[in-house]
């Protein structure tokens, strides 16, 4: 069995009059993150380290931000899409591991629903999708409420 391991990471800048979109889940906020797409940072992130282990190249190569096609879309259609390309490679996911790092607002509440969204999305068991919450400690842009950053790695398996 081949086993192929791919690293995703994004970013996203806060913004007013946006929805907040994290994991496929809408947190209530003052702000919500710019983008193309709805912005959600951690789902973008696990499709980028998805397509990396199957050497797909990147989201932006997928889902371009200049085709109108991916403005405002959901971006649990660009997951379900990515695990589909994925899939007519031959691969299989594993297991999800991922970070988002925000100092606001507060994660914790709604990691459960995120993990269940993405296991389900992806078609493997919960505890193949693990979603963890840091702060930066007042550091960086994230630290100072600027945006939120996701790292996700992902391992997938053929044959």
């Amino acid at each position: 069995m081949k086993m192929k391991v791919g690293i995703g990471y994004d970013v996203h800048q806060f913004a007013d009059d946006r929805e907040l979109w994290i994991g496929g889940i809408k947190i209530p906020h003052t702000r919500g993150l710019l983008g193309h797409s709805d912005a959600d940072v951690l789902l973008h992130a696990i499709c980028d380290a998805m397509l990396g282990a199957a050497h797909l190249k990147d989201i932006g190569t997928h889902f371009p931000d200049n085709d109108a096609a991916f403005k405002n879309i959901d971006s649990k259609i660009l997951l379900k899409k990515t695990a589909e390309l994925v899939a007519s490679k031959g691969y299989k996911i594993e297991n999800v591991d991922s970070i988002i790092c925000a100092q606001e607002p507060k994660m914790k509440p709604y990691i459960d629903d995120m993990q269940k969204t993405i296991a389900s999305i992806l078609e493997i068991d919960e505890e193949d999708a693990s979603v963890k919450a840091t702060t930066t400690e007042k550091l960086g842009f994230v630290g100072k409420k600027e945006g939120i950053a996701a790292h996700a790695v992902v391992l997938l398996s053929k044959g």
